[in-house]
């Protein structure tokens, strides 16, 4: 049996490259997975660029199913040759941060994102997923890989920044940017019953899936200030709930102005290439007393989350699939990666298969 493995590496900043590296051997607790697909993800985007402090040579990514290729000595209830998923998220479930119910933070702040930043990614042929029992989470039969892979980041990203707009039936919501994250923002708002929801964006073919995926307004803002847009849509009243995920000052603060008194604003994008800080509109921020609420979050971890989209996609009720616009083979996964890079081709996003 080959000893040796491919993975995408970061190279150096601004570039990657494919290597081979030893197959990896799993700890008493964790299990190492066979890649079968995998998808990029605009975060890899910003590593590369520098936006992470990682070494060259560490392996990228961190959305991947396959099935179980060897287990560690105290892992119990899976067996090799299993289809599984992991979430870009894996806690240990033992620190305080964990024990706390903040699974994304264990260890200490963004800690629950291991993969790359702490340790080599899965957009290898064969990846290590820490804590096992935990973290791996058994793939329906009847769902295929290219579906549940988007329970990994994007949906469970995207439903956060629903679950944490704290969205009531009937509630109108502000969904800032239509990539991956923000579209599937959509998708979880949608299914929480939200009454109007507003999605920001000017790239006609994610206004296209925006709509397809429960938008109710689609607001262009090539077409002048997304705010006013809005505001003059709701009477002056904005919206009980703002959603931010494209990661910019800009964004943030028309988040902020763009909901009423009273109302909330979830913060799911990754704010690390803009060296600008963000900025609190102190009219919009009724000088700090209008009772508005900011939460920020990364993706939660875990097999019980993971399991609970796949409930979802089994029924029919969620479908990611028409965000893959692209499918390439590993073998041409800088190519692929270029283009997520340039956002050339109308690329939303690449699904990588081995």
């Amino acid at each position: 049996m080959a000893a040796t493995m491919r993975a995408l590496v970061i190279k150096e900043i601004g570039a990657v490259e494919v290597v081979e590296k030893p197959i990896p051997e799993p700890g008493p607790e964790e299990a190492v997975v066979r890649t079968t697909a995998a998808l990029i993800c605009t975060s890899d985007v910003h590593t590369v660029k520098g936006a992470l402090p990682v070494p060259f040579g560490r392996t990228l990514g961190h959305e991947s199913v396959g099935v179980i290729h060897s287990l560690g000595s105290a892992v119990t209830g899976f067996q090799e040759g299993q289809r599984v998923a992991v979430n870009a998220v894996t806690p240990c479930y033992r620190c305080s941060y964990c024990q706390r119910g903040f699974t994304s933070q264990c260890g200490g702040p963004l800690g629950g994102y291991k993969y790359t930043v702490q340790t080599d990614g899965n957009m290898a042929e064969y990846f290590v997923v820490p804590a096992a029992a935990a973290n791996l989470a058994p793939i329906p039969d009847n769902l295929p890989d290219e579906s549940a892979v988007y329970a990994c980041d994007m949906l469970s990203t995207g439903f956060m920044g629903a679950e944490h707009a704290y969205l009531q039936f009937g509630d109108t919501v502000a969904i800032f940017a239509q990539g991956p994250v923000g579209l599937s923002a959509t998708i979880g708002a949608n299914l929480m019953g939200a009454g109007r929801i507003f999605a920001v964006e000017s790239r006609p073919e994610r206004q296209e899936l925006a709509r397809r995926f429960g938008a109710d307004e689609i607001i262009d803002f090539s077409n002048g200030d997304p705010v006013q847009q809005i505001l003059d849509l709701t009477d002056g009243a904005g919206v009980d709930a703002a959603i931010e995920a494209f990661g910019f000052p800009q964004t943030f603060e028309a988040c902020v102005r763009v909901t009423k008194a009273g109302g909330r604003v979830s913060n799911i994008g990754y704010h690390g290439e803009n060296p600008n800080p963000l900025q609190l509109p102190l009219d919009a921020f009724g000088l700090g007393m209008n009772d508005k609420a900011i939460h920020t979050g990364l993706c939660p971890g875990g097999s019980e989350r993971m399991e609970r989209i796949f409930r979802l996609l089994q029924s029919g009720r969620v479908d990611p699939t028409p965000m893959t616009t692209h499918t390439f083979g590993f073998d041409d996964v800088e190519k692929a990666f270029a283009l997520m890079t340039s956002k050339e081709d109308n690329i939303i996003k690449p699904l990588i298969t081995f």
